[in-house]
């Protein structure tokens, strides 16, 4: 990390930004399943007869089929990659827990109507089973891993999680993630992206492209929704 970036702290003055819609990420951003996914990653690496560490290294942020493609061709395919990743919320539903801040936010988006939608690297088996397990509202617009053909930092995720949401033409999107993948994804799709620090570290998000740099989704809160507009706070960000 640069000089520069260490005279830094988390403490800009609240800002409120208007958005016309709001996209999540969802492992790392809304929900935190480190130890699950490690565990889960150990468990498809002996199967796979592959160290685990090299998989971990890269798969966080990407989809589970295109570390298939890299590790075993044959099992690049949806039946097996939803099979194993709806496994992980029913076998280590214990090793995960809610971002903090993330039940507030989730709630007032649905609360105050907003446009809203989660746009995740994993699969739906995956989402649904952490969304029950934790009991945490479910999105209405969701875009998972089987919907698109290439994965973050590919844009197409979030721009098909902008057609979902209905409004087509806007560019005026705020993008919640925490990979640089992710990051790079929001960018590339022309919105403006609130990075986490929640797996990786600032200089890596700093390097992605983030607009704002916050620690977790306490820094983040709906004032209002008018006229179909999100107001958005956004505290104590990295300056």
């Amino acid at each position: 990390m640069s000089p520069a970036a260490l005279e830094g702290s988390f403490s800009a003055p609240p800002q409120v930004v208007t958005f016309d819609g709001l996209l999540s990420d969802f492992d790392g951003t809304i929900v935190d399943s480190t130890d699950a996914i490690v565990k889960h990653w150990h468990l498809v690496a002996a199967e796979l007869g592959v160290d685990p560490k090299t998989i971990l290294a890269t798969s966080h942020g990407r989809r589970s089929i295109d570390m298939m493609k890299i590790y075993d061709p044959s099992k690049a395919n949806w039946e097996y990659v939803s099979f194993i990743e709806g496994r992980i919320p029913k076998e280590y539903g214990s090793d995960a827990v809610e971002i903090p801040g993330a039940r507030q936010l989730l709630t007032a988006l649905e609360k105050t109507g907003a446009r809203w939608g989660v746009v995740t690297s994993g699969t739906r088996a995956l989402v649904d089973g952490w969304l029950n397990v934790l009991k945490l509202t479910h999105p209405e617009k969701l875009v998972v891993a089987e919907d698109v053909d290439l994965g973050k930092p590919d844009p197409r995720c979030y721009l098909l999680g902008r057609t979902r949401l209905g409004i087509e033409n806007s560019s005026s999107i705020a993008v919640l993630e925490d990979a640089p993948s992710g990051i790079k994804a929001g960018k590339a799709a022309g919105f403006k992206v609130i990075a986490l620090t929640t797996t990786h570290s600032l200089a890596q998000l700093q390097e992605a492209g983030a607009d704002w740099i916050v620690e977790d989704l306490r820094s983040i809160s709906v004032k209002a929704v008018v006229d179909g507009q999100i107001q958005l706070e956004i505290r104590n960000a990295y300056r």
